[in-house]
């Protein structure tokens, strides 16, 4: 079944059952090789042709081995024939055996598929600080089967502490001919990000060109998977991977193509399902919450603002009880944005105006406790200063996030 969602006058469409692999080239597999003690550890994606690719990575001064390796692989020519993941172990902080090991992991999989080895990018995530082994990821390699109906074990087999799988999909045209965009994600803490997210990969059989795919990349990261948080923490492993085959068929993709904006909306709409499932199943956490944000001076105050108030511990905390504390998010919105006028800012819990004018109104504290009770809590802020706006995503915070890092090595 699939549900159409009509973006303009452009529709696409939305897969229920999405599939990473499902774009024309691709297969993906996962499998447990013993790095967790049961759990699938170990997954690829390959595309049967070298596609365009295009990343982008964590700007954390401690960039993991993968991080290293995969820039290296993609400054040789822009093009990708797999990459391989690991989970249960970050391969971060491990010195120059973490590279040769990560060198190691890309060798591999670049023999076992017959490509050149600056064709496979890698990627790790898990415990940070400790060696990966080795002899187990190879073995595994040597196991590890791929194809258009493994995209589920793939996702399975890039999560930590994640509570379930992460994918989007949907389908439209371009000059005429069918084109898809697919996803996998994983992420639930450490979600902080800066120029990335924690892992995602993203595939479409469109005919683009490595620097298009890169520029539409960057845009889409900034709008989605920068715009998320749970924990304030940006991990030394984000990192985000796009590949496109090129087998649909279609004319090269430009901005001046006549389907560039329904395939950007495409694109942009899995990275944001994706970011969203991320925020949504933050560690311990029991709802969603988007902070929207109308009404800046411009766009990029208008984030700020969405940032600062969506990774408030003060207003996560305060979903999480259901207690309609406005304070906490006019203090967010301040500090992300020193120059806001309170005089013209107003906030809403969902329907429910709190704040107009910089003060305080009288509303219904049922029906905002109602409001902050749902699944998905939304926090509009009206500042009236500009036409920027933007929306970023979070989660509550809880006594579980506690528990759960506590004991995370254990």
């Amino acid at each position: 079944m699939e549900q159409g969602i009509l973006i303009g006058k452009t529709p696409f469409v939305i897969v229920n059952e999405p599939n990473v692999a499902s774009p024309k080239g691709f297969a993906a597999g996962g499998m447990h090789c013993g790095i967790k003690r049961k759990r699938p550890d170990l997954g690829m994606i390959v595309c049967e042709r070298p596609a365009s690719a295009a990343a982008v990575y964590t700007t954390n001064a401690f960039q993991a081995a993968p991080i290293k390796v995969t820039q290296e692989s993609l400054g040789a020519g822009g093009t990708l024939r797999a990459v391989v993941v690991n989970s249960g172990n970050a391969n971060s902080c491990t010195g120059p055996r973490g590279l040769e090991d990560a060198r190691m992991m890309r060798d591999t999989a670049a023999e076992l598929l017959g490509v050149n080895r600056h064709e496979v990018a890698v990627a790790s995530t898990g415990v940070i600080g400790e060696f990966l082994p080795m002899d187990r990821i190879v073995g595994g390699l040597r196991q590890l089967t791929v194809s258009k109906e493994g995209g589920r074990s793939f996702a399975k087999a890039i999560l930590t502490t994640d509570t379930c799988i992460k994918q989007a999909e949907v389908r439209l045209t371009v000059d005429g001919v069918p084109v898809v965009v697919a996803g996998a994600a994983k992420g639930s803490g450490m979600i902080h990000p800066n120029m990335a997210t924690m892992l995602a990969f993203i595939t479409t059989d469109a005919r683009i060109s490595p620097d298009m795919l890169q520029s539409l990349l960057w845009k889409a990261t900034d709008e989605t998977f920068n715009m998320i948080t749970v924990d304030g923490d940006s991990s030394t492993n984000d990192m985000t991977v796009a590949m496109a085959s090129g087998l649909a068929g279609n004319r090269t993709l430009t901005p001046d193509h006549p389907d560039w904006e329904a395939f950007s909306a495409a694109f942009l709409h899995v990275c944001r399902e994706l970011s969203k499932a991320i925020a949504r199943d933050g560690e311990g956490a029991t709802r969603l919450i988007e902070v929207q944000v109308e009404g800046a001076s411009d766009a990029k105050r208008a984030a700020a603002v969405a940032r600062a108030v969506a990774g408030s511990s003060l207003v996560k905390t305060a979903v999480f009880g259901r207690d309609a504390n406005w304070g906490r998010i006019v203090c967010a919105a301040g500090y992300g944005d020193p120059t806001l006028d309170p005089e013209k800012t107003e906030v809403f819990l969902g329907d429910v105006q709190v704040v107009r004018g910089g003060i305080p109104l009288v509303f219904d504290a049922g029906a905002a406790e109602a409001e902050l009770g749902r699944e998905t809590v939304c926090i509009r802020l009206k500042l009236h200063s500009g036409e920027g706006k933007a929306v970023a995503w979070g989660c509550d915070l809880t006594h579980d996030y506690v528990t759960i890092n506590a004991s995370y090595r254990t």
